[in-house]
């Protein structure tokens, strides 16, 4: 019944999202809002919001750990399986403004979260300042959003069609998003519910639990939305909005959850040891690889995904005391990831060289 309540409530999350995203990109289009701001902010935000409902519905269930794993579980899965994903169906073009701009925020969110959390708590005096950055971040990206070039701004006309603005269709637009909206908190529930009975029934923590069964279930609507825009050939919007998912998730989604949280959001050690380290990680080594060719190319989506189901593998067998758990770490640490390094090490340093050397523009 724990594993049903799991499937039911991911099945709601995604359903209530989607019903949201469509019925609020859809309003703002038809108020008259750029879909090229829409696209960077209600899409984007958008498939967040399993997150921030699942979230919410920890802390106040007195399941602060699978809050937290859920958030960094999913934001080392957003970058790892669904970019990866996305790069193996067809290589993922980068804009220049999320080389210089968004990927180097992403690292300094990650920092900074990182150093909020060292005390062992997220409280809403940490979250206040990571509520301002999201003000911030997305009035930037509205006044960015009237900059972008033309064909970006049929990309994200084509994914969200204005339609006619009469009265009905605002009336059920806003349905739509009351109806996501009960869906969401209605799932959050179930999923959080489910997720607690099946850390205890096997002897493992909720962070582990957040980090691997929710997070990879809250990343689905991600998943989702990239493939369908590299299928579109939308692919150069598709990086973006991972990106400012990952940032909505720890600005907006940890920001709003320490305020909801009576006592703050506590932040287990063994998170704070490994798994949001992996997080800061798994942000930096987006920048090289999205500087390389401002591509996502097929085989570094090859490695990306290949880490993703590392990771996952490494919980499982330290969560559950296998003895191979040793072995793998040890081989992961001396050998993949130093050879790992080294390659991606190689490509920069090539690309470097190819734009200084004359003639390269």
């Amino acid at each position: 019944m724990s594993l049903l309540a799991v499937v039911v409530g991911l099945v709601l999350l995604a359903v209530g999202g989607e019903l949201v995203v469509r019925g609020a990109s859809r309003l703002a289009v038809s108020v008259g809002i750029r879909p090229v701001v829409v696209g960077l902010t209600v899409v984007a935000f958008g498939t967040s919001l399993p997150e921030l409902a699942v979230t919410v519905g920890s802390v106040m269930d007195g399941s602060p750990d699978v809050a937290v794993g859920n958030i960094v579980g999913s934001n080392i899965y957003n970058i790892l399986l669904v970019l990866g994903m996305g790069a193996i169906v067809a290589p993922l073009i980068v804009q220049q403004r999320i080389v210089r701009a968004d990927v180097p925020l992403l690292i300094g969110v990650s920092l900074l979260f990182w150093a909020l959390a060292a005390d062992g708590r997220i409280d809403r005096l940490d979250g206040l300042p990571l509520l301002l950055l999201l003000l911030g971040y997305v009035g930037v990206a509205v006044r960015n959003g009237r900059r972008e070039r033309r064909d970006i701004r049929d990309e994200y006309e084509e994914s969200l069609p204005p339609g006619p603005r009469t009265g009905e269709r605002m009336v059920m637009l806003a349905l739509f998003i009351a109806g996501g909206l009960l869906v969401l908190v209605a799932g959050s529930q179930i999923l959080v519910a489910g997720a607690s009975d099946i850390a205890r029934s096997l002897g493992v923590s909720e962070l582990v639990i957040g980090l691997t069964v929710v997070a990879i279930g809250t990343t689905m609507p991600e998943i989702m939305t990239t493939i369908v825009a590299v299928v579109r050939d939308q692919r150069d919007i598709a990086v973006g909005n991972v990106v400012g998912s990952n940032l909505f998730n720890l600005l907006g989604v940890i920001g709003i959850g320490a305020f909801v949280a009576p006592n703050g959001i506590p932040v287990a050690p063994a998170a704070l040891a490994f798994d949001i380290p992996i997080m800061v990680v798994v942000a930096v080594a987006l920048l090289p690889v999205t500087f390389v060719g401002s591509a996502i190319r097929r085989w570094e989506g090859a490695v990306f995904v290949a880490y993703a189901v590392a990771y996952t593998t490494y919980l499982v067998l330290d969560a559950t005391d296998h003895r191979l758990a040793a072995g793998f770490t040890f081989v992961m640490g001396a050998f993949v990831l130093p050879l790992t390094v080294l390659t991606f090490l190689t490509v920069v340093t090539r690309e470097v060289r190819a734009r200084r050397a004359p003639g390269s523009g």
